[in-house]
């Protein structure tokens, strides 16, 4: 079972807590970590851009994938939010098979 961490950054705390409260709530993802207090620089329609944000990163299997990226697009309060998936390579199996057996 190919496992995925999902990586979110969301405007503050409160934000990451809504989104991550409903992914758990609706299966799409066995847990969530949020960090609070990361510090991003980008650019963002022409303009150097630094804020705080808060990181979200979710545990969930690869075929849920599509689901949870659509459901975070649909919570989030950003045009265009940082959603990327990353390919869990090797881990601790129990670990890995608790992920599987909550989102399934």
């Amino acid at each position: 079972m190919a496992i995925n961490l999902i990586y979110i950054t969301t405007e503050n705390k409160a934000e990451a807590e809504r989104i991550g409260q409903a992914l758990v709530e609706e299966y799409l993802a066995a847990c969530v970590n949020i960090i609070d207090g990361m510090n991003s620089i980008y650019r963002w329609e022409g303009r150097l851009m630094q804020e705080n944000e808060t990181v979200l990163i979710a545990k969930t299997i690869e075929a849920k994938v599509p689901a949870l990226m659509q459901r975070v697009k649909a919570l989030h309060s950003y045009d265009c939010p940082c959603i990327v998936a990353l390919p869990i390579t090797d881990g601790n199996e129990a670990f890995l098979n608790w992920v599987a057996g909550e989102v399934q």
